[in-house]
């Protein structure tokens, strides 16, 4: 059975694999300061959830990528003691 590391490795030598795969990226970097953040607070899913006035389930759908509003992200950011910060880089 392989790992996901390996699993990734392999598929990323496909070129329109890689392709889409980049594509995410900013999906990618969104889920892991959603994820940093809740780490940092010690918070299950759960706990995130009842100070957002949300549910489990929403909280697990932000995590996994689905396009939250700003109204959530600033909810989510409370919740977990930290602060948005919105930066454009140069391509």
């Amino acid at each position: 059975m392989k790992n996901v590391e390996t699993w990734l490795k392999e598929k990323l030598k496909n070129p329109k694999f890689k392709k889409e795969y980049d594509a995410l990226d900013e999906e990618f970097a969104l889920i892991g300061e959603l994820l940093k953040a809740r780490t940092r607070a010690k918070l299950t899913q759960a706990q995130v959830a009842k100070r957002m006035g949300t549910s489990q389930s929403a909280v697990a759908r932000m995590e996994s990528g689905r396009a939250p509003s700003m109204a959530s992200l600033r909810k989510y950011a409370k919740a977990t003691g930290s602060k948005i910060e919105i930066r454009l880089k140069a391509g």
